[in-house]
């Protein structure tokens, strides 16, 4: 049997406006502190985001998904939380905001495959 390891998982919720709590899921971001991983992949759907507010900044959503993928990645790039551990940076991207990018709760599982499970949970809760 294929050794597993505990994950953790927190889905990104894309809230229009804020005041009317109003939301859907725009993205995944996978912890696994066994294998130092963490991952974020994110699919924007514009059609829901015009239908919650057809004002949206769709860019800016589109922009702020970005950004916690590179976070995850790591890099000059992707600002000073990117230096950290892959502990410290999801416990930054899940630590709750009011901003129309929201982390939603952690969960966690098992799983042998870290990378396979990001795209598995895209899949099944996103898109």
């Amino acid at each position: 049997m294929t050794e597993r390891d505990v994950f953790e998982y927190a889905l990104l919720r894309v809230v229009p406006r804020v005041q009317r709590d109003e939301f859907f899921n725009a993205g995944v971001v996978v912890y696994c502190r066994a294998r130092s991983f963490v991952a974020a992949r994110t699919h924007l759907d514009e059609t829901k985001l015009k239908a919650l507010d057809p004002s949206a900044d769709t860019a800016g959503v589109r922009a702020a998904l970005h950004a916690v993928e590179g976070v995850c990645r790591g890099g000059a790039d992707a600002g000073p939380a990117a230096r950290d551990d892959a502990g410290r940076r999801f416990r930054w991207l899940i630590a709750p905001r009011s901003t129309v990018v929201q982390p939603g709760p952690v969960h966690s599982g098992l799983t042998a495959d870290p990378e396979a499970e990001v795209e598995r949970l895209l899949d099944l809760l996103v898109r």
